[in-house]
């Protein structure tokens, strides 16, 4: 037997744990007269749909992920961001997020995809991404700090008083990929 895209080998069938696969998040938006697009905190709320690497199984809720939560792995492996166990074939899985690889989007990406993050997954895979609250963002020319921006409609705008003129994230996307 084999795991899904062979990402096992025999060895780690027989202790049924699977390779650690690292994800990037990307993130892709028009910016209207702002830069330094970014998560706020370590409570940063990631919420994933996920699936299992072992049996496909996707989770029909949102999850979510912070770097504050941190949870032993069995067998005093480390921790990950978060383990569970997969309610269709009851393996143990785990997904981490690298706090090194948390990026700003700044205006120069502005209409592309930029990695914004990466997750250390083992068995699991995240496959969507829901944007929202808890970015913050600056003016573009004035450095205007914006703050408890909520991105779960698509699109943010307020109104800069400094430069005097209209900021906004639109056209909010995303992607996974294997990195």
């Amino acid at each position: 037997r084999s795991c899904r895209r062979a990402l096992c080998t025999d060895a780690d069938l027989a202790a049924r744990e699977c390779k650690m696969v690292k994800y990037g998040l990307q993130f892709k938006a028009t910016l209207e007269n702002v830069t330094n697009v970014r998560p706020v905190g370590e409570d940063f709320r990631w919420f994933l749909k996920l699936k299992c690497g072992n049996c496909g199984e996707v989770s029909d809720k949102w999850q979510y992920i912070t770097l504050m939560e941190n949870t032993p792995l069995k067998g005093g492996r480390g921790s990950a961001s978060m383990v569970q166990k997969c309610k269709l074939c009851s393996r143990e899985n785990s997904i981490d997020i690298l706090k090194d690889t948390i990026t700003p989007y700044n205006a120069d990406d502005s209409e592309r995809f930029k990695t914004m993050v990466q997750f250390e997954c083992r068995g699991l895979e995240p496959v969507d991404f829901q944007a929202q609250a808890g970015f913050a963002a600056q003016g573009a020319e004035s450095g205007t700090p914006f703050s408890e921006i909520n991105l779960q409609e698509g699109d943010w705008n307020d109104y800069d008083e400094k430069s005097k003129e209209s900021v906004g994230i639109y056209e909010v996307t995303h992607k996974v990929i294997k990195c």
